[in-house]
């Protein structure tokens, strides 16, 4: 496996084989886009931020995406609390891959994401990735380092 870039998502998943997919791109477009979206309700202004205004309209549940954490720790409480990001990766595979949909089909959300072009095929490989998760009955977890 390839060392990961400066900033990347990391997706770990309880089941007893390892994953045999992976993104094929640079997973940094979907950190930047939940880091983005998570700052939404502090009022960013960020294009990713008012992106998540509008799929927020269209009833998507961010949820799943925005459950995440720093991959490093620096405390016992900041490792118990990342033992708290475990999920079902069934909710999150639906999130990912209607984000991914909507921005393909929402001119607002295109431009708006126009800077993270391939947003929409990172977020369909994580959902592959939570498919083959929830296939196992395993739990996933989102974390990243910058």
């Amino acid at each position: 496996m390839s060392e990961p870039a400066a900033t990347a998502l990391i997706v770990e998943i309880t089941a007893e084989d390892d994953c045999p997919l992976e993104f094929f791109g640079d997973s940094a477009d979907i950190v930047y886009f939940i880091s983005f979206a998570h700052s939404e309700r502090y009022g960013s202004s960020h294009p990713l931020s008012k992106a998540t205004r509008i799929l927020k309209r269209l009833r998507i549940n961010l949820v799943p995406l925005l459950t995440f954490a720093d991959a490093r720790t620096e405390s016992a409480a900041e490792e118990q609390a990342l033992e708290t990001m475990w999920q079902d990766p069934a909710p999150l595979a639906e999130c990912a891959r209607r984000v991914a949909q909507e921005i393909e089909a929402t001119e607002q959300l295109r431009e708006l994401s126009a800077d993270f072009p391939e947003l929409p095929d990172r977020l369909r490989e994580l959902a592959s990735m939570a498919d083959w998760a929830a296939e196992r009955g395993a739990k996933i977890r989102l974390t990243y380092v910058i």
